[in-house]
């Protein structure tokens, strides 16, 4: 991360305790960190939000979009964008056939915030 400017993190969680817990977390480390609980908000967020470092997304997701289904048009319109999926059924993931699930770490619930900060910071390099 550069001394004069901040990462910014868009978090995807359903989960209200998680989502505070890795907002919190984040915030801690240094980065600015944006919070969405489904599709709709995080798409709402990509739509008005001029520069994003690191999508962390969940899975599996209220509403019928999946964090894959947020990523992939994501990375397309900026393709420096980074991804990180968290989830407690990591396989479905992979099994989900996207490009971006083989390329992007996948951390299975429950995982360290300190195994997360540092795959952040190795995607952030």
């Amino acid at each position: 991360m550069s001394e004069d400017a901040q990462d910014v993190v868009l978090v995807v969680e359903d989960e209200p305790a998680i989502r505070m817990i890795l907002r919190d977390y984040l915030s801690g480390e240094g980065y600015h960190v944006l919070v969405a609980e489904d599709g709709q908000q995080a798409f709402e967020i990509l739509a008005r939000k001029p520069h994003l470092d690191l999508i962390v997304t969940d899975y599996r997701l209220p509403g019928g979009i999946s964090g894959v289904q947020i990523a992939e048009p994501a990375v397309k319109l900026r393709p420096d964008l980074k991804v990180i999926f968290i989830s407690g059924y990591p396989a479905e993931i992979l099994e989900s056939g996207s490009p971006i699930a083989r390329k992007a770490p996948i951390l299975a619930k429950p995982f360290d915030l300190d195994t997360l900060r540092d795959k952040i910071q190795d995607l952030l390099q």
